[in-house]
Order: C-alpha cells, then structure tokens, then sequence
C-alpha cells in the first residue's frame, strides 16, 4: 500500500488555558446541578458516553436497549474542531463507560482522564494507530503536524474505515459493556457478534468488490483512507492532510494533478461534511468527476444513514471511480452507486 499525502498545514494549537477553564466550569456544574441528556439519566441503564460518531455507533450497535448512549460530536460536526463545552465534561465525568479514539479529540482526552469511569474503552488499545507518514514532505511536518496535541500514540485515527480493524474495537467494547453490566452480559456478546458479522461480511464485499479495478489508485480531499488502502491494496493521493480543511500549495496541486494524469484516474473524492470546492477545483482543471468518498467521522442524519450504508456507498462510488462493475456482493447484480448527498459522482465542468 502507498499513501501519497500532498499539502498539510499545521492546524491552530489548542489553547490549554481554555480546557482548564472548562474542565473547572464542569466541576462546579456537576455541583450544582444534574445533566439532562440520555447518558446522565440513563433510566436504569448503561450510560455511556461516545467522542464521536463511529464510536456511538458501535455503543447503539452493541447495547441496543440496555444503553443511553450520549454522543459528544453533533450529527453532521467535524469532530477534529470539537471543543467540549462545560455540561458536555459533567457528562463524560458521571459516564459508566466511555468510548473514545485517544489522541484524535484532546478535549475528550482531558475529560476522559479526570473521569471516575472504570470502564474507558480507547479504539486504539484495541486496534493500534499506523503512522501512514501524513507530515511528510508538508508544511509544519512533525509529531503535531495533524494539528492534534498527541498525548496517546502518534499516527493516522482513521482505523474505523478498515472494516476488520473496527470489529476489533467492537470486541473491545462488547468486552466491557459485559463488565460493566454483568446483568446483560450476555445480550452484549450476541449483539457483539451479530456486529461482527455483518463486518466481516462488508469485509468481503470490498475485497471481492475491488479485486478487478482497472487502476489502484483513487485521489480525495481528505487523507482519511490511509487504512482502506492498505487493507485492499489501492493507493491512495490526498490533496489534504488530516485536516480537511487545509490550504495545499500550489507546488502541492501540481503534484496530484501529476499523479492523477500517470495513473489514469477518473474521479476526485470529496467528503461530506466540508466544502467540495477543493475538490471541484482540481477536477475542473484536469477534466475528471467528482464524488463522494465519507470518511465516516460524522453522519448528517444517522434516522437514514449509518455505518454499514455509507460504507457501501463508498464501495460502490469507488467501483465507479477504479474501473470496477459493480456488483452485489450476495447476488452477483449489478449495483447502481450510491450517492449521500446531491454533489455525489458529478461531473465538474471543463474550461
């Protein structure tokens, strides 16, 4: 797998002084007063509390009627600029159990660490962090160059998007919602594997879903695919870093629009929950398409999307995109490519 990333500033450093101050502001709330969320009451449930979307996701998944489940991440937010405010830390410290990714999110961090919680649960204990190399050859290159203060290990969070990676982390969860709730421990591992089973399945479908791509390279805006790419063997070209909404420079440009001329790519991937005008851009001045690639680190509206249905949108989007007919997986049938929003598999206009 080769992960080409082009254009990374440095993203703004988080003020310190400020997650003190809110830290603070939430002890004396929790003094005060109670919370009103799901996660604070619970109603004789597990409450638990998820960083951000893929994280609750695997908590409703996996403890369906047992769990009141509070996701710190707003449907459609970009979780890389959350700041927590004062209720949202109360909510984490009175959690029973915390689902987070260490060292994406340094609010939740701080406040996972001053939580009494006995059952924290880290995404990356269970499916360790791969450094795909994001700083180098970029501006502001280094330890922080993702613009995240790394208190945990240092490397690309994205684990989620490899399927067999994200059942490792429902284990881990399943693992410790049965200790946590030993009354329905047993709910918990059949939910767990039933979860499990559906990865592997969606496992399968991407491996027999991309086996005949016609070329192995995809380009996209953001550099969140460093894990899909490796697990099927494409390359990935990303315009930006991590931080999905940075400036790449002109130099930058010029050396995705080289890389997609050698490899004959069709289509430039843009994600979701940022601007397309990147994206648009660099596809306008090579006459390709754009389409969407999500990152899944948030849903616009989790009542009609979820994890297993934008997964198979990018399946299907990047069949598309490498040359490969797309096919159902359990039947053989051609698949029409699915698009979350209006933007989706657009042309963009030459000049």
């Amino acid at each position: 797998m080769i992960v080409m990333m082009i254009g990374l500033p440095r993203r703004r450093t988080r003020n310190s002084i400020a997650l003190a101050a809110t830290a603070l502001t939430a002890s004396l709330v929790l003094t005060a007063c109670g919370g009103s969320s799901s996660a604070d009451s619970g109603n004789g449930r597990l409450k638990v509390v998820a960083s951000f979307y893929p994280m609750e996701f695997l908590a409703q998944q996996i403890g369906k009627e047992h769990v009141a489940v509070t996701d710190l991440t707003a449907a459609g937010v970009e979780p890389h600029d959350l700041e927590l405010t004062a209720k949202q830390v109360g909510t984490v410290q009175k959690a029973d159990a915390i689902i987070y990714l260490k060292g994406l999110q340094p609010t939740v961090d701080q406040a996972v660490a001053q939580s009494a919680s006995k059952h924290k649960i880290d995404a990356t204990a269970a499916s360790p962090l791969v450094d795909h190399h994001l700083d180098e050859g970029t501006e502001g290159g280094g330890a922080e160059a993702d613009g995240h203060k790394h208190e945990g290990p240092v490397g690309d969070p994205h684990i989620w998007l490899d399927p067999t990676r994200y059942a490792a982390i429902a284990k881990s969860v399943g693992d410790e919602f049965a200790k946590a709730d030993p009354a329905h421990a047993e709910d918990y591992r059949k939910n767990t594997d039933a979860l499990v089973t559906k990865l592997t399945a969606l496992d399968q479908e991407f491996r027999a879903g991309l086996q005949d791509a016609k070329t192995k390279t995809f380009v996209t805006s953001h550099a969140a695919f460093g894990y899909l790419a490796d697990h099927y063997g494409l390359t990935q070209v990303a315009i930006n870093g991590v931080d999905p909404e940075s400036e790449p420079t002109p130099a930058r440009l010029a050396q995705v629009q080289k890389a997609a001329k050698d490899n004959g790519v069709t289509t430039i991937f843009f994600e979701t929950l940022v601007s397309p005008k990147l994206a648009d851009t660099v596809a306008k001045d090579l006459g390709l398409k754009t389409a969407v690639l999500d990152p899944l680190e948030g849903v616009k509206d989790p009542s009609t999307n979820d994890y297993l249905t934008v997964m198979r949108q990018n399946l299907a989007n990047l069949q598309a995109a490498l040359g490969t007919p797309a096919t159902s997986a359990e039947t053989g049938a051609p698949a029409t490519p699915a698009a979350p929003d209006a933007n989706a598999t657009t042309p963009a206009a030459t000049s």
